[in-house]
């Protein structure tokens, strides 16, 4: 338990660190020469991170930069929009996006960073995420790849978080 909460571990890191390996092997032939790793923030930091170091292992080297974008704020659900709190610094026109994120369940996200990635000119925008959650909604988007299907629980660790809390994980828990 921590802080009254019963955590369940699902995914320990040994396995996190199997499953993102894999996943740069499938990305790696996908990406061109200047592809700009789009991370979304907070939660993204740390899937980014390892993502993008074992793709420069397979000489796919990205650009970097950084989404904010807040749709869950202090809770456990989507408001079911983004607040953008700092957009793109680097230049995306003509260039393919990675847009990088830790949980996709929702969807709301994912469509609001590929909306403001195309609205700035990229050529291509592949979303990426290493939890993928069962789709909530008839509309929620999907990411064009991912590294784990996760249950439809409440997950922290690995970037997730309730309320700022325990984003530093090295396990992915369900929060029951």
């Amino acid at each position: 338990m921590i802080e009254g909460e019963r955590l369940e571990i699902l995914l320990p890191a040994e396995e996190i660190a199997t499953r993102v390996e894999a996943l740069a092997d499938r990305l790696a032939p996908r990406l061109q020469d200047g592809a700009v790793g789009l991370c979304l923030l907070i939660g993204g930091l740390w899937f980014t991170a390892d993502l993008t170091r074992a793709l420069s292992a397979r000489g796919r080297h990205l650009m970097f930069d950084g989404l904010w974008l807040s749709s869950y704020g202090a809770g456990r659900e989507s408001a079911g929009a983004c607040d953008v709190l700092a957009g793109p610094q680097r230049d995306l026109a003509g260039r393919q996006v990675l847009i990088l994120d830790e949980v996709a369940d929702t969807g709301v996200s994912l469509r609001e960073a590929t909306r403001i990635a195309y609205a700035a000119g990229a050529s291509e925008v592949i979303t990426v995420v290493f939890a993928r959650k069962p789709a909530t909604g008839p509309s929620a988007t999907q990411p064009d790849d991912f590294a784990w299907d996760a249950p439809g629980r409440f997950l922290v660790g690995y970037g997730m978080d309730v309320d700022g809390r325990w984003r530093d994980l090295p396990h992915i828990a369900a929060v029951d």
